[in-house]
């Protein structure tokens, strides 16, 4: 079987780094910043106020409490601020500019408040209460460096230093496509044999929680003309928008009436297709659990080659697979400094058995103030149940076959 690791770089190489967009402030939020971004001006870009109070020479204080006169106010926003006369003061607001001869302010809870004399009851020293120029940021220094993840934090830094608009890798657009003659839209009435079919909404979820855009086709049955119509259609009215990732799930095993493998495995005149590197998609059994059925590659649809990577059609299966090969691979695309899942070690709340020569990905919950992660539920790849109550995956590794409680392993935190 093909090791996790092997497979997890043939499903990174199909999807190349992303192109470069502009996008406004508001559609930023979670996005990859594609170049450096530069300050132009200091930040602040002026020596402000850091209080509500009287802008103040220092050496006028020299013998306090003090009575002064109040020549003029300066609110936030003002721009003709007058100098200060030696002698005087000037009421200012927080984050108003500091007036030329001003090198303090007073806080107005030291004073009487008084708008046309003030009494000044404390000295401050020269820079008390002033936010100097560029005491944030330098002109010209790099604020945010390329590959950085646009939070809140982030958007309002390029915001200050009056970026309208910023760099973004692209985000990939995918493709997601459920098969099974077996499945029915959810809200819709099942008959015996059927199920609803919950695979596509799942992964068009994860790949949108991944950062990269999800499209969501309607599940086509168990036949493989139809199957390559219904794809090659849904790529042709995209042109102006090409897809770059077919996600598929289900139809690859190794039994009867596995559409999506049948698909793959011919061109469109029925004979072999071309194995040259690049061209077709590669099946293969991964040694993991769940997830054993994989394939990656590129179909040649109307527009030219397009990556494909096939996934497993039980649920945990297709989840499992998701966060090991396809989420990194989105996210490694979009330049994301931390393409997969944040991983910690815990011990183990209890033991458990392993297959041999397979990674095990269980389902679990950790205790971080414990230390520990406990499995949920057991490890059949049909137990949805059990993945929705967990906020973790730990591996156990491919030559181990049982673990014992207290021993530590790998975890994946599904919420990092």
């Amino acid at each position: 079987m093909r090791p996790v690791a092997e497979h997890a770089a043939a499903v990174a190489a199909l999807i190349g780094p992303t192109a470069t967009e502009t996008v406004t402030l508001a559609d930023a939020r979670e996005r990859i910043l594609a170049e450096d971004l530069v300050a132009p001006h200091p930040l602040p870009s002026f020596a402000n106020s850091a209080m509500d109070g009287y802008a103040v020479r220092s050496a006028d204080l020299a013998d306090t409490p003090v009575a002064l006169p109040v020549a003029a106010d300066i609110p936030a926003g003002r721009t003709d601020g007058p100098p200060l006369a030696p002698g005087t003061v000037h009421r200012i607001m927080t984050g108003a500019a500091l007036p030329d001869g001003a090198d303090a302010v007073v806080q107005v809870e030291w004073t009487d408040a008084g708008t046309e004399q003030v009494r000044i009851e404390r000295a401050v020293g020269a820079g008390q209460n002033v936010r100097g120029a560029g005491e944030d940021v330098t002109a010209g220094t790099v604020v945010l460096p390329a590959g950085t993840i646009l939070g809140p934090a982030q958007i309002g830094l390029a915001a200050a230093i009056g970026a309208g608009t910023l760099p973004v890798r692209r985000r990939p657009r995918v493709l997601v496509l459920s098969t099974g003659s077996e499945l029915v839209a959810p809200g819709e009435p099942l008959r015996h044999g059927q199920i609803h079919e919950s695979n596509g909404p799942m992964l068009a979820a994860a790949v949108d929680d991944a950062g990269a855009r999800a499209e969501l086709l309607r599940f086509v049955p168990d036949d493989v003309e139809q199957f390559t119509r219904t794809l090659d259609e849904a790529l042709a009215a995209r042109a102006d928008d090409p897809v770059d990732l077919v996600l598929t799930s289900g139809g690859v095993s190794a039994g009867a009436y596995e559409v999506v493998k049948d698909a793959f495995s011919r061109t469109r005149s029925g004979a072999e297709p071309d194995r040259r590197e690049g061209r077709g998609v590669t099946f293969s059994k991964v040694a993991m659990q769940p997830g054993m059925p994989q394939g990656a590659g590129y179909h040649t649809g109307p527009l030219g080659e397009v990556a494909v990577v096939t996934l497993p059609g039980n649920p945990v299966s297709s989840l499992v697979s998701f966060e090991v090969f396809v989420r990194p691979a989105l996210r490694r695309a979009m330049g994301h400094p931390q393409p997969g899942r944040a991983r910690v070690r815990a011990r183990l709340a209890e033991g458990l058995d392993s297959p041999a020569g397979r990674a095990q990905f269980r389902r679990g919950r950790i205790d971080a103030v414990a230390g520990t992660v406990a499995p949920v539920g057991a490890a059949g790849s049909h137990l949805l149940a059990a993945l929705a109550r967990a906020d973790c995956l730990f591996l156990v590794d491919a030559q181990v076959t049982r673990v014992e409680a207290g021993e530590s392993v790998e975890v994946w935190l599904l919420d990092g």
